[in-house]
């Protein structure tokens, strides 16, 4: 199995430098310039400024060229200067506000893991009875809900009607009067709201696909074998079907490590919450081509660690994917 990680590796290294390659022309593709924001609005900035800021910024290179240089630093951890006012380092910027994205992303995805699973094998389990059908209008009603409409619901129940919990920012006017427990619970109460349209967005398909993969691991012939004989239908399902049901569930996993980033662009802006989808979004905005491309490589790394580690779960979970790894 260890050489088949390391085999993974090495060709998710020259995935890497395409996903990198193929981001870098088509930013480039898009109309605008970085230079745009401080020539065109301001009067006194003509043609001669224009080329100055180009030339400062390195633009005015052929594309080829720009990219390597990119991918030189890069290699040095060096993810540039941003080409916004502040010109502030891309990646102090980027680390700022991950723990932020990353956090919310990350515990919202635990608990939507820890209710469906446990929902999905109890609707799978009954099938047909009132909790699967309960459940299944909930699903629905999760797949035709847009997130940022149930945002604005939950802002408008949970935070103007009931008052509740706030519904923007990340902290209370007074919170630096506030003692460590104070502070802890200022920022949870901001935080509930995302975590609750993250959760409940991510739920419903999540309790659906292991209910559907469930059903079919208990029409297998060593289900109807391990039942036939006298096996405690709990030992069954946590012992024999589980791990089969779980495989398809890891696939999921893996692909929605890249998600804990692209996903929050419309939450933290609803929200207005600093976070990386935040900070995403104003770049495209303003075409920092550095920042974008440090958001995309960030980007890029969750996408193939994401599925190094969907791989390596297979093995764990499937003692026959582990076993074939170490032959091949």
């Amino acid at each position: 199995m260890g050489l088949r990680i390391i085999r993974k590796t090495l060709w998710f290294f020259l995935l890497f430098l395409g996903i990198t390659l193929i981001s870098f022309w088509v930013i480039h593709l898009a109309p605008g310039s970085p230079t745009d924001m401080e020539t065109t609005l301001n009067p006194l900035a003509g043609e001669a400024a224009r080329q100055r800021l180009e030339a400062l910024y390195g633009l005015n290179r052929p594309l080829y060229e720009q990219y390597l240089d990119w991918l030189i630093r890069l290699l040095h951890f060096d993810f540039g200067n941003s080409m916004s006012a502040d010109s502030r380092p891309v990646l102090d910027k980027i680390l700022e506000r991950l723990p932020l994205t990353v956090g919310m992303n990350v515990f919202s995805l635990c608990l939507t893991l820890g209710i469906a699973i446990p929902v999905g094998i109890l609707s799978a389990c009954k099938q047909n009875s009132l909790l699967d059908r309960s459940v299944t209008v909930f699903v629905f009603l999760g797949f035709a809900m847009p997130s940022f409409w149930l945002a604005l619901l939950l802002m408008l129940f949970l935070g103007i009607d009931l008052q509740w919990l706030p519904i923007s920012g990340l902290t209370s006017m007074e919170y630096d009067q506030l003692d460590s427990w104070g502070k802890f619970c200022d920022i949870a109460s901001h935080l509930t709201l995302p975590i609750m349209v993250y959760t409940i967005g991510g739920l419903a398909g999540m309790s659906r696909y292991m209910r559907a993969c469930m059903l079919e691991v208990l029409r297998q012939d060593y289900i109807l074998t391990a039942r036939a004989k006298g096996l405690s239908p709990s030992f069954v399902i946590c012992r024999h079907a589980l791990r089969n049901a779980l495989l398809p569930v890891i696939t999921l996993l893996g692909l929605s490590v890249p998600g804990l980033i692209g996903g929050s662009v419309i939450i933290e802006s609803i929200f207005a919450l600093p976070g990386l989808g935040q900070l995403f979004y104003a770049a495209v905005m303003a075409r920092d081509y550095t920042m974008i491309m440090g958001n995309l490589v960030l980007g890029a790394v969750l996408t193939l660690v994401g599925n190094l580690l969907a791989d390596t779960c297979y093995g764990l979970a499937d003692p026959r994917i582990r076993t074939a790894g170490e032959r091949g």
